[in-house]
């Protein structure tokens, strides 16, 4: 990160974070948009970190893939949709040419409608290939948290999301033609996409923490996910400069992340008995490719000697000296799972997959 120093003007600080100079480059003819990089290699990281998670439950491979073939056009579509809804007097009205609500390219990408059409997508993907939507939610969570956190660079680049003026030594620079009308006397501000980028990582961080220390299923953690973003936003949304319809005397996306806030409290509570790690059952069980066997486990066995009959008490026995056990099938159990029920992988569990358990 550059910091330009030495007093410019009257307004500018001594340090501050400048803006680019251009996002915009020209391959040919092709335009290349700073912005759209962001954005895409935001989607990129995210992918791969919900591939690994769900991998290290035993997830088919290419099932994330599938899943983003649908999901990620819908976010998009979802993300455009939310902001010409909350913002349709930028494209509306007299001086404004509504085409514009078509060049997504030049941002205003709404996360909740991103969000929102996203999970409608991966429900319609989950449908048609059999499989459990849930662990899929918890390995896409902190990957979207990641995705969000870089992509927000890409504000950077159209100088579109900043706050109130700022001497701070590391308010962002805007240009006079960026600068809403009663501010061109000013010369830099808060930078917003700065704040919502670290609180992003940040959120993405605490959320596989929490799901590994507490033991979350995959919709636990997606709530999690959902109930932590709804604060940071709701807070940066209180410092955001620009145009935005009020609604009980709060901004429009403020009261939306009230709303997801408490929606996903009150999942979280209605849900605090169930207990994970999720796992995902493998192609060749008969429980489809990409299935959720279980979420959490039963007690570990030490039983030792023949255990004879067919119940749950001689199911448990028959499985290896301390392996977890399937908690819908305890006859069989979890492959790659320690006794706590936790596949192997790395600290922040992203790591390999799930390794055979020896039998």
């Amino acid at each position: 990160m550059t910091i330009t120093t030495g007093v410019t003007s009257q307004n500018m600080p001594a340090a501050f974070l400048p803006s680019p100079s251009r996002g915009l480059w020209h391959l040919g003819p092709i335009p290349i948009r700073a912005y759209a990089i962001c954005v895409v290699l935001g989607i990129v990281v995210g992918l791969w970190v919900a591939n690994r998670r769900y991998l290290r439950i035993g997830g088919r491979v290419g099932m994330i893939l599938d899943v983003a073939t649908v999901a990620v056009p819908a976010g998009l579509a979802g993300a455009r949709l939310y902001s010409v809804v909350t913002e349709y007097e930028l494209y509306f009205g007299h001086g404004h040419d509504w085409t514009d609500a078509l060049r997504i390219w030049d941002g205003r990408l709404g996360m909740p409608g991103a969000i929102a059409f996203g999970a409608l997508g991966a429900w319609i993907v989950c449908r048609r290939e059999a499989a459990e939507l849930a662990p899929i939610a918890g390995a896409v969570a902190p990957g979207l948290a990641f995705a969000q956190a870089i992509g927000r660079w890409g504000n950077w680049f159209n100088q579109e999301r900043y706050g109130h003026p700022t001497t701070l030594p590391w308010a962002v620079q805007i240009s006079p033609q960026h600068r809403l009308a009663g501010y061109l006397n000013f010369a830099t501000f808060q930078p917003m996409f700065l704040y919502e980028s670290v609180c992003d990582a940040l959120i993405g961080v605490l959320v596989i923490y929490a799901a590994r220390r507490f033991l979350l299923t995959g919709d636990r953690t997606f709530a999690l996910y959902a109930g932590l973003y709804a604060i940071g936003r709701f807070w940066t949304e209180g410092m955001q400069l620009s145009y935005s319809p009020h609604q009980f005397g709060l901004r429009v996306d403020q009261v939306v992340m009230v709303v997801a806030l408490a929606g996903a409290a009150a999942y979280l509570y209605l849900t605090r008995h169930k207990r994970g790690p999720d796992f995902v059952a493998p192609a060749d069980d008969g429980a489809g490719a990409s299935g959720r066997v279980g979420a959490g486990v039963s007690p570990r066995s030490d039983v030792g000697g023949d255990v004879s009959g067919s119940g749950p008490a001689a199911g448990i026995a028959g499985a290896d000296n301390g392996a977890a056990v399937d908690a819908d099938d305890p006859g069989r159990a979890v492959d790659g799972a320690d006794d706590l029920g936790r596949v192997r992988g790395d600290a922040l569990g992203i790591g390999a997959a799930a390794e055979p358990a020896l039998g």
